[in-house]
């Protein structure tokens, strides 16, 4: 685990975008549990999730169509979080950052790091755009 005087503005960057940190499992479990979408974005120190994950979810939340709502989990600092998040992932390995999309608690879009790690940051916009559009887009009655 690093200082936490040292992982706060990566955790602002999110927050200041309207994404809900959640710190412990009891408030993971809470956001998941509400019917809908959820964007669960796994945090991460790494240079990847500075200069592509961060700013990529930042530009894709300026879109129309949006999850119902959006949680954050920091890898390597908040781990019981972390790790309750993870296991909403079903079937996936651990990664961070990541980037996730669930319906009523169950997983329907991951980006995992290998996919962020070698994806500029309008690019991972894009994708979360094209994803929200297919999994958040309410339906006309």
């Amino acid at each position: 685990m690093y200082p936490e005087i040292m992982v706060i503005p990566m955790r602002e960057e999110l927050s200041k975008a309207g994404i809900k940190e959640t710190k412990t499992a009891e408030e993971v479990d809470a956001a998941l549990k509400a019917p809908g979408t959820t964007m669960v974005v796994v945090n991460s120190i790494c240079g990847c999730a500075a200069g592509k994950m961060r700013p990529g979810v930042r530009m894709a939340l300026q879109h129309s169509t949006l999850p119902d709502q959006s949680i954050t989990v920091f890898a390597g600092q908040d781990r019981e979080a972390t790790e309750r998040a993870r296991e909403y992932f079903v079937g996936q390995p651990p990664t961070s950052p990541a980037i996730a999309l669930l319906r009523d608690g169950k997983l329907i879009y991951l980006m995992q790091r290998s996919a962020i790690e070698t994806s500029t940051a309008p690019a991972i916009a894009q994708a979360l755009v094209q994803a929200f559009d297919a999994y958040c887009a309410k339906q006309s009655a």
